[in-house]
């Protein structure tokens, strides 16, 4: 079993920076990827970016490629999303995912409550 707490969101003006924490309790931690998603009222859960087990590769999502920057400390049990250049629409509620059960961008076993991110105009 993992459970994963995710902090650092909060509100930010365009073109601002966050840095999110995502918390795991549980060893599998460690040795399964991890990812962030997003989702706004009305809309689908989509993904953000994901980091393999190691933290030796990842993926984004075209809409925060070189922007974000996922990234992950295992002797911590953490995962973070660095968020830069942010706009109005990367508002959402961000939550950490763990243990996916194909790839990066698929159903993950593992799910944290969500931090809320508003970026103002």
């Amino acid at each position: 079993q993992v459970q994963l707490v995710e902090s650092g969101g909060g509100l930010v003006q365009a073109g601002g920076s966050l840095r999110l924490s995502c918390v795991a309790s549980g060893r599998t931690f460690s040795i399964v990827p991890a990812a962030w998603f997003r989702q706004t009222p009305g809309k689908e859960r989509e993904f953000v970016a994901g980091v393999s087990w190691n933290g030796k590769s990842s993926d984004y999502a075209d809409s925060v490629k070189g922007r974000f920057t996922i990234s992950r400390d295992n002797t911590k049990n953490m995962a973070y999303l660095e968020m830069n250049s942010l706009k109005p629409e990367d508002t959402a509620n961000y939550y950490c995912a763990a243990a996916p059960r194909t790839t990066f961008r698929g159903a993950y076993d593992y799910w944290g409550q969500g931090t809320q991110v508003t970026v103002s105009s």
